[in-house]
């Protein structure tokens, strides 16, 4: 049987819910959490079928699908351990991964990816693989995206299989959750690419255009980001898109550096910009047509642009701006900074939630969303 892409236009989704984890380096990785912490206030977590992430977005991903077992649900859907999750994260954060990573590469044996990778393992995953995170009938599958520069096509890992719809399926592979999540973020051009030599066999049941041993033997990966920014493309098949956007917008320059090494870095940049609004226009039409339901929030969303009856959180008054411009990179955060960026992401997923998908919520799960009763960390944002 040959695989395809997902088609986004599909009359008749999955029934189920996807959160989706987008890129954006440690900004995005820490602004994620506050979401989660609003999701699980409302017992969402629990409900969620799938979790697909791209770069930042999937270290955040990964931490929360190896500790899913340890969250220990109450009766209410509500994970009662999730600091577990928030810890692993915020010890992240607090390492500084991509300078150490580039000059490594440059004047030592091994690749930049390899560095990052080990990195990753080091402070986080400790030898884990794709293998632990929960299968299907224990929690959401969770696909950490990357790109494959070889077929130009969405490569996906997850605990079932890895690979893309041109080159097949490997089925259930043997791949450290690190190097999956390393190939996630493998930000174009310093941390990108990473070769990933497989093992395992193609299922021949699943099978695509390009089966020649050349793309089957070792695949070069780059940043999720490059071919889809929010994750969207394997989360499209179900009703309910929950889509958590941590990226930065391109700011607009009058005089764009010539040299071929920023210009190429600018243009980098552009690319990636499109990439992200195509995606969201298709998202928020396929929103306002009524084939999918749910919520986009943005750390570059304003408060204001939903429309909320309420602020008990205040955000009218507060500019989040500052946050949204922090750098994309792999480098160590103050906390002070990471509590600012939690609260954000608390806040305005909350708005987003309560302004866009309270009516769904409560006709399909019998779910109301109450105020926020504060921010998760002191301080605001």
């Amino acid at each position: 049987m040959a695989i395809s892409p997902q088609d986004e236009a599909s009359p008749a989704p999955d029934e189920g819910i996807a959160l989706c984890l987008s890129g954006g380096g440690y900004r995005a990785m820490v602004f994620h959490l506050g979401a989660l912490i609003r999701l699980n206030e409302l017992g969402l977590l629990k409900l969620l079928s799938r979790v697909s992430s791209v770069s930042g977005g999937s270290i955040t991903a990964a931490c929360l699908g190896l500790r899913w077992k340890d969250l220990a649900f109450d009766d209410d859907g509500r994970a009662t351990r999730l600091d577990l999750v928030v810890d692993m994260v915020r010890e992240m954060a607090a390492t500084t991964v991509d300078a150490g990573a580039i000059a490594g590469g440059v004047l030592l044996p091994g690749s930049v990816g390899d560095r990052v990778a080990r990195a990753y393992d080091d402070v986080l995953f400790r030898g884990a693989t794709l293998a632990d995170l929960p299968d299907d009938a224990s929690g959401p599958r969770f696909v950490i995206n990357a790109t494959s520069v070889q077929t130009a096509a969405l490569w996906r890992f997850s605990k079932p299989y890895m690979g893309d719809y041109r080159v097949g399926l490997v089925r259930e592979p043997k791949v450290e959750l690190a190097v999956a999540v390393a190939a996630s973020s493998a930000f174009p051009p310093m941390l990108s690419p990473i070769e990933l030599p497989i093992e395992g066999e193609f299922d021949p049941g699943m099978t695509g255009d390009l089966i020649d041993p050349a793309f089957r033997e070792t695949v070069v990966l780059s940043d999720g980001g490059v071919y889809d920014n929010l994750g969207l493309e394997t989360a499209f098949r179900y009703r309910t898109l929950l889509v958590s956007d941590g990226g930065q917008k391109i700011a607009a320059e009058t005089d764009p550096p010539h040299d071929w090494g920023r210009h190429a870095l600018r243009i980098l940049g552009i690319v990636d910009d499109q990439v992200r609004n195509l995606r969201k226009r298709g998202l928020v039409e396929a929103f306002a047509s009524g084939r999918r339901t749910g919520a986009y929030w943005g750390i570059r969303t304003r408060f204001e642009d939903y429309g909320a009856q309420r602020d008990p959180l205040g955000c009218a008054k507060r500019d989040p701006e500052p946050l949204a411009a922090t750098p994309t990179r792999l480098k160590a955060m103050p906390e002070a900074l990471q509590d600012r960026l939690i609260n954000w992401g608390y806040a305005i997923a909350d708005a987003a939630l309560r302004t866009k998908y309270a009516a769904d919520l409560r006709a399909t799960h019998g779910i109301n969303i109450p105020d926020p009763p504060g921010f998760p960390r002191p301080g605001g944002y």
